[in-house]
Parts: C-alpha cells; sequence; structure tokens
C-alpha cells in the first residue's frame, strides 16, 4: 500500500514533509473539507498533489493563474504523472480532446480556470469525470473582502454540488479572519471540517523601512551591506530597466523582467538570475509565482504595494531557506502620494466602463449576445491609441470588468507550439504513401514524439525539427499548417501576447451588469487595505512581523527582534553598546578606508542588527560616508 510519505520519496525525492503538511494531507485523505493557510514557499502544492495521486479518480484544481496552472501541469508530467490544463485562449476542440481524456485516459490531475466551471462544454463532461477531489487554489479569491475577489470563484461551489462526493481542499497564503470565514461559507463545506495555519511569522526575515530623499543610493547601500542573490520590485516595466542599467554602471550584475518581454526573454532572465549568474532582478509584480529559490537574501520594494496580502507574498520570497534575510522598502513622501492616488484611479466612473466595454466591442467588431468564451490576442497601447484612451486608465478599467466578472484580462499569455495527429496511424501510414512531401515530416515527429501525438496535445520545437529535417523553420511552419488544414494534425503555433476573453456574451453597454453597490464596497475595501499598507510603513513602535500577524488576524506578542522598529528599540535601551559602536567605527576609519565587513570583523559586534543599524544611521546622518568603491570614511562635513 502507498502511504503519503512513500509518494512524497517516489515524485518528489523528499524524506520528509514540511511543517503541517503531512497534517492537511490526512485530512483530506479522510474526505474532510480542509482550509490549508500556508505562506509563499510554504509547499501548498504538495498538499493536493499527494492526496490527489493517493486517491482514486481525477483531482479536479481550480487557479486563476494560467502561468502557473502551465508550470504545475509540466513539473507533474517530468514526474511521470499525467496532467492537463484548461484555459481561456484554447479553442473548443482542444478542450473537446482534454476534457475526453479525463473521462476515458489516465489523467490524474486537471487544472481548470475558474471562468470554465461554467461553460455547457466543462460541465456536461464532468457528470462523466471519476472526480475524488477538488483543490482550489488562491482560495482567498472567492471572497469580496480579499485583495483580489474574482466573481468566477463563487461558481465552484455549483461543481461540488455536482460530486458532493468529492472532498475540497482549498489553499492560500494570506488570508485575514473575515476571507477564511467566507471561504468555508462560499464553498460550502460541510462539518467537520479542518483549519490548518502556519503562523505569518517569518522567522529569520528582517523587515526593514527606509526613508530617504535619494532612492537610487539608499538602494545602492543596502545592495551593498546585504549579499547574496536579490529582487528588486518596482512598479512601472520602464523602471525596471532604468534601475537594471543603473545597477550595471555600479558593477552590480542585474537584469529586469517584466510581462511585456517575450516568454523567451522572460526564461532566459529568470534561468540566469536562478542559476546565480545574475545577481539582482528588477522587476514588476508579473516575477515571483511559482519561483522555487530558496536562497534568496533580500527583496526590496522600490514603490509602495497596494495592500499587505500583496506585500507579504512579495517580501516572503527571501529567506525560505530560513536563514537569515531581509525584506526591505524604500520610499520617500511622493510614494505616499502616489499610492493614495493610484488607489483612487483605480475604480472609474460606471459611464467610463460603459465607454471602454463598448470599444471592446468595437475593436473585435462583436455583434450583440456573441464572443462567449472567446479569447482574442490585445494590445492595451494599440486599444488605447485607437480610441483615445489614457492606457493607465483603460488598464484599471479593464481590471475592474475582469472583477465584475464580464471579461477575463491575462496581461502575459504564453502558450508554447503544440500538436497532435487526428487520423489513426493505419490513415497516417495511408496518408504518407499518398502525400510523399509530407512522409519525411511525419516521420520525424513520429520518432520524436511517439505515440504521445495520438492521445493528447505534445509540445513541439519548431527550430528543433527544423534542424532535424535540414530546413527552414518557415518551410516547416508552412507544412504544419498545409497538414492541419488537410485534417491529419491539429496545430497550434506559440502564442505570446496579451488576451482578453469575454466570460459572458457580449453586452449592451448601455445595460451593462454592473453591481454598482459591490464596487462601491470593493472601493472602500481596497482604500482601507492601503491605508493599513501605509501604517504599516510609516509607523515606527510596533514590531513590523508582530503588525502583520495582527492584520492576518494571529494573536501573538512575541516580537521578531531583528526588524527596524525592534533593532531601534534595542539600539536606545542598548544606548551604551550603541555609543561604543559609534566611536569604534569612527576610530578605525580614521585610520584607513573600511568596508562594512571589514568594520564587523575588526570590532566583532554581540548584536550584528544593531551594528548595521548604527552604521546606517551614522551614512544617513552624514557622520560617515561611502567612497566609490564602497568602503566608509568619515564625511568631510564632520
Amino acid at each position: 500500500m502507498s502511504t503519503a510519505l512513500s509518494i512524497l520519496k517516489k515524485y518528489w525525492k523528499h524524506d520528509q514533509f514540511r511543517p503541517l503538511q503531512e497534517d492537511i494531507i490526512n485530512s483530506v485523505l479522510k474526505k474532510q473539507d480542509t482550509l490549508a493557510l500556508l505562506p509563499t514557499g510554504g509547499g501548498k502544492s504538495v498538499c493536493f498533489q499527494v492526496p490527489g495521486i493517493l486517491m482514486d479518480g481525477l483531482c479536479v484544481v481550480v487557479t486563476p493563474l494560467i502561468a502557473l496552472m502551465n508550470d504545475q501541469v509540466d513539473q507533474l508530467r517530468k514526474r511521470g504523472l499525467d496532467a492537463v490544463a484548461i484555459h481561456s485562449g484554447m479553442s473548443r476542440r482542444e478542450i473537446d480532446i482534454y476534457l475526453d481524456n479525463c473521462i476515458y485516459g489516465k489523467v490524474k490531475f486537471l487544472y481548470v480556470s475558474p471562468e470554465r466551471l461554467q461553460t455547457e462544454i466543462f460541465q456536461e463532461r464532468a457528470r462523466q469525470m471519476n472526480i475524488s477531489l477538488i483543490a482550489v487554489d488562491e482560495a482567498h479569491c472567492i471572497s469580496q473582502w480579499g485583495y483580489d475577489f474574482r466573481p468566477a470563484y463563487l461558481n465552484i461551489a455549483d461543481l461540488r454540488g455536482m460530486i458532493p462526493t468529492a472532498p475540497i481542499i482549498a489553499l492560500t497564503a494570506t488570508a485575514t479572519k473575515d476571507v477564511q470565514d467566507d471561504i468555508v461559507e462560499k464553498l460550502l463545506f460541510n462539518i467537520p471540517y479542518e483549519i490548518f495555519r502556519k503562523t505569518f511569522a517569518r522567522q529569520g526575515l528582517s523587515i526593514v523601512i527606509r526613508k530617504t530623499d535619494n532612492k537610487d543610493k539608499k538602494l545602492l547601500e543596502v545592495l551593498q551591506r546585504v549579499k547574496g542573490s536579490a529582487i528588486v520590485y518596482v512598479r512601472s516595466r520602464k523602471a525596471t530597466q532604468e534601475i537594471a542599467t543603473m545597477l550595471l554602471k555600479r558593477n552590480i550584475s542585474a537584469s529586469f523582467y517584466h510581462a511585456g518581454l517575450s516568454m523567451e526573454d522572460r526564461l532566459q532572465t529568470q534561468q540566469e538570475w536562478t542559476s546565480g549568474h545574475v545577481r539582482v532582478i528588477v522587476a514588476t509584480n508579473a516575477f515571483g509565482m511559482g519561483i522555487d529559490k530558496s536562497d534568496v537574501r533580500l527583496v526590496i520594494h522600490l514603490d509602495l504595494p497596494e495592500n499587505l496580502e500583496s506585500y507579504y507574498q512579495e517580501a516572503g520570497r527571501a529567506g525560505r531557506d530560513e536563514q537569515r534575510a531581509y525584506a526591505a522598502i524604500i520610499y520617500d513622501d511622493a510614494d505616499v502620494s502616489a499610492l493614495q492616488a493610484r488607489v483612487e484611479q483605480s475604480y472609474p466612473s460606471l459611464a467610463y466602463l460603459k465607454k471602454i466595454y463598448q470599444a471592446l466591442a468595437n475593436y473585435f467588431q462583436l455583434a450583440l449576445g456573441s464572443a462567449e468564451g472567446e479569447s482574442y490576442d490585445f494590445d492595451l497601447h494599440h486599444f488605447a491609441e485607437r480610441f483615445h484612451f489614457h492606457s493607465g486608465e483603460a488598464y484599471n478599467a479593464l481590471k475592474k470588468l475582469e472583477e465584475e466578472g464580464l471579461i477575463q484580462f491575462n496581461e502575459s499569455f504564453y502558450s508554447p507550439s503544440q500538436l497532435r495527429i487526428t487520423v489513426e496511424p493505419v490513415k497516417i501510414y495511408e496518408f504518407q504513401v499518398a502525400n510523399v512531401a509530407f512522409d519525411a515530416l511525419l516521420k520525424m515527429l513520429l520518432r520524436l514524439y511517439g505515440g504521445e501525438l495520438y492521445g493528447g496535445f505534445v509540445r513541439i520545437s519548431e527550430p528543433y525539427l527544423a534542424r532535424a529535417l535540414k530546413i527552414s523553420v518557415d518551410e516547416l511552419i508552412n507544412d504544419l499548417r498545409h497538414l492541419d488544414e488537410l485534417q491529419v494534425v491539429i496545430y497550434k503555433p506559440v502564442k505570446d501576447q496579451p488576451q482578453i476573453t469575454f466570460i459572458l456574451p457580449r453586452q449592451d453597454a448601455e445595460h451593462l451588469g454592473v453591481d454598482v453597490q459591490r464596487m462601491k464596497e470593493r472601493k472602500d475595501l481596497v482604500v482601507a487595505k492601503m491605508k493599513a499598507m501605509v501604517n504599516f510603513v510609516t509607523q515606527l513602535h510596533q514590531c513590523r512581523m508582530l503588525l502583520i500577524q495582527d492584520y492576518f488576524g494571529e494573536k501573538s506578542s512575541d516580537e521578531c527582534h531583528i526588524c527596524d522598529v525592534c533593532v531601534s528599540k534595542r539600539k536606545k535601551e542598548n544606548h551604551l553598546e550603541a555609543a561604543e559602536v559609534r566611536s569604534e567605527v569612527l576610530l578605525l576609519i580614521a585610520k584607513k578606508k573600511m568596508s562594512v565587513e571589514e568594520l564587523e570583523e575588526q570590532i566583532a559586534p554581540k548584536d550584528r542588527e544593531l551594528f548595521i543599524d548604527v552604521i546606517r544611521e551614522m551614512v544617513d546622518e552624514g557622520e560617515i560616508a561611502y567612497d566609490e568603491v564602497w568602503r566608509l570614511v568619515k564625511s568631510s562635513k564632520t
């Protein structure tokens, strides 16, 4: 008999579970509805994948993140497990084949976006599937009290009604008490159910807030002080490139990442950073989901996140190995004003929403009642330019139309080239005999990808195939398209563009189904979350980690002792030790210029955090300064 641990060893090559994972898995195996709150990097996917393997039947995984969905499907396939994903941007024919494979084939995991749950094709086929488990990832999306509410998540309750015997496991990294209660209620949890919470306190993660008039200079200082792999988060795509360029000029290995890059560039950048060839990655919040890198020593925010949920997820990418790591926010007064204005602008008027929706219908030339479930490649800047919209305002309106369940707006959509043979092996042989021009291509496809081509869609590489056949990529693509026209194969070329999907049939813009009261309540909630974020950054009296725990409803009085507030308190209490460090620093650098590391080695402070903070304070006060190669010298002002 296989056990949870034997499955973990077989497929993940781990000898033991992380804290809480085994308890969560055992709860699911007892067919109890289960809510798991695990921080970013806490191994949430294992909590449903292990019982999904052990249970007899199919595990349906609901998740809104297409990139993460595809990544998990890839990971499962690499482990020898059959998994498929269904989401917007796929043709009805493709969905049809995948759903058939879930009924008649050996598929173990079906990943599906919440919007697909209500489609007739999915509901019809789901009734024929042997579904043993429903996993709901990013479960906070079901709550309108959460920071990322998605109305389509409310449809999951209908799926539960169709398969009442299948337990539900809901997973999230960030949920306040109100959101936890909402998840249990909206997913119709059966009693008894279990809730597992890992503490929101992150051992070894030092949260440091720095207010400054020169953010670039402070960024360089922090990167100089804290060695190791780093992520720098900014809001705009333009800023990712500007900051990375500035770091490179200062001899700090850096690259940039945002959703506007091609998938090839994104993967290369990610690989260079993950492998350690690049030290710093400057990115928008498009970066980080699914990244498995435990030794990130530093996460820096140069723009204020809109809420503590987002901040906690992004900051939590530092120090997953539980070694000392730092999460820093570097800000100025203008950042607070900019955040307040950004939140205010993110809720456009109903009249503007109608205008944007009508423009979308015109852009894609859609008739009333058409386009339900259809996806279209979308260029926001071209759209805004054509209809004379400000692109930032249009973006906010599109996100609100998504929040209202009218459309889905995928800013970064990537789907690799895929192929499936649609005729039986005997017919393929007859076709090859009758069409010699395609014989070499079909033989090569079967040699490289084998019988899998007859079952489901197989990812292919056009450059690799072209090299093997000694023809150009253009010639190969033409041949594949010709085979598709002849209905011998289904060929789906690579997609790497943002997409708009119409969840509902195209509406009359004047009578748009928008819940105005809910929008007002959502705006009030978002403003309250923004104010909590501003308070988190500007307050100087409460331990940062305790403030986070309190925000998420976790009661504790144990201070972290390593955030900037705790260190500042300790410095006041140990003012004699701080004064001693200050005088020793001045004494040593009066003799010769020294780096922070050299000073630390010479002084050997009892309290390293206090030592670092004294250095920082002395630099901020202009008592000492860094030279061009990051050695400390007495300031000319003193």
